[in-house]
């Protein structure tokens, strides 16, 4: 997808069940999001099964997408606690205790538990990526939300390659900071899954 405006027909058309819509924003993320999946879970067979997961679950919630943001936010949340999820299982399985695994967050039963940290990451991100200077949100969401590499955003901001990188490189560093200080003991925890996805 060339421009949010574009992502935001297909949002609407995704919302209205429209199948054809639905494919072009799978096109557009899914290698991005499988990616990130692939960085946590390690393993590309799980890590495809997941993927189909998470744009099952799309389709599923899609009468709650938003027209105003990008989908590539919800997508990345979304797959990040579904391959914790798996690292979960696994760790059962191992019958390592899951106690001592540090970003145990979901619980399965808890479906609406889920669905609120969810919105909570969503709001915090939002609300970290709001404060930062114009440029470094463009780039911040360029790359972190839309997916775009790192040189395509150089190429349509006009910066170079290294200003892109410094840019996306200090707004990382911005956005956990201003998580970390607006919820230091409440969301601890939600913000270390929070910004692993995107800070890596």
């Amino acid at each position: 997808m060339e421009n949010f405006e574009k992502e935001i027909v297909a949002i609407k058309g995704l919302k209205d069940g429209d199948t054809r819509a639905f494919n072009r924003l799978y096109q557009h993320y899914h290698k991005m999001v499988h990616a990130n999946i692939l960085k946590i879970v390690k393993a590309p067979e799980p890590s495809a099964e997941i993927l189909q997961d998470v744009f099952t679950s799309l389709w599923q919630n899609r009468n709650k997408m938003s027209i105003e943001k990008p989908l590539g936010g919800w997508l990345f949340v979304v797959s990040y606690h579904m391959s914790l999820n798996f690292i979960r299982k696994k760790l059962k399985e191992s019958l390592i205790l899951v106690e001592e695994y540090p970003f145990d967050l979901c619980s399965n039963n808890e479906d609406n538990s889920e669905e609120t940290i969810f919105d909570l990451q969503m709001q915090l991100l939002d609300q970290a990526v709001s404060e930062l200077p114009r440029r470094k949100r463009e780039v911040f969401r360029m790359c972190r939300f839309e997916g775009h590499s790192k040189k395509d955003v150089a190429e349509n901001l006009g910066l170079s390659l290294r200003t892109v990188e410094n840019y996306l490189k200090d707004a990382n560093r911005t956005v956990k900071e201003y998580v970390v200080q607006k919820y230091p003991n409440q969301m601890g925890i939600i913000t270390i899954s929070l910004l692993i996805p995107y800070l890596q």
